[in-house]
């Protein structure tokens, strides 16, 4: 199986038929880094040992990204957020300290509606625990916010 250029394409004789594909993307759809600038030439390499166990993770990781594996590091080495397992574990943490605040202000709430329904009147207190609420969306939203840029 030899590759031939034709007219912008890709053709693969294959048993007699042919599979063709657009120029601007490489055969199965991937595409190709852009060249260096000009004048500028890519000559330093960084070998990377890796485990059996690493390596699996990362075909697997590249493979359901569809690239290749030196591809995966290259666009997650030169990414503009590096977000370390602590930073992730902090965030985690935030969010199951909110959701615990979150928990008490809704039981606070159920019982200012009961009051409300059983007295016909809506207390004063509503107010206050409306300002908790207040208080406490920022910090879902900057956490949530937090875990979603990983």
């Amino acid at each position: 199986m030899k590759p031939r250029q034709e007219a912008g394409s890709l053709r693969w004789a294959r048993g007699g038929g042919a599979m063709s594909e657009s120029s601007d993307r490489g055969l199965f759809g991937r595409r190709r880094r852009a060249n260096a600038a000009a004048g500028e030439k890519r000559t330093k390499r960084y070998p990377v040992t890796v485990t059996p166990t690493e390596a699996a993770e990362l075909e697997a990781k590249a493979a359901a990204a569809g690239m290749s594996v030196p591809r995966l590091l290259h666009e997650s080495a030169k990414s503009t957020h590096v977000e370390t397992s602590t930073e992730r574990k902090a965030a985690i943490a935030e969010l199951f300290a909110v959701r615990r605040e979150v928990a008490g202000i809704a039981t606070n709430l159920n019982q200012l509606a009961r009051y409300a329904n059983t007295e016909g009147t809506f207390p004063a207190e509503a107010a206050a625990v409306t300002a908790e609420f207040r208080r406490l969306f920022p910090r879902v939203t900057d956490a949530v916010d937090r875990l979603a840029d990983s």
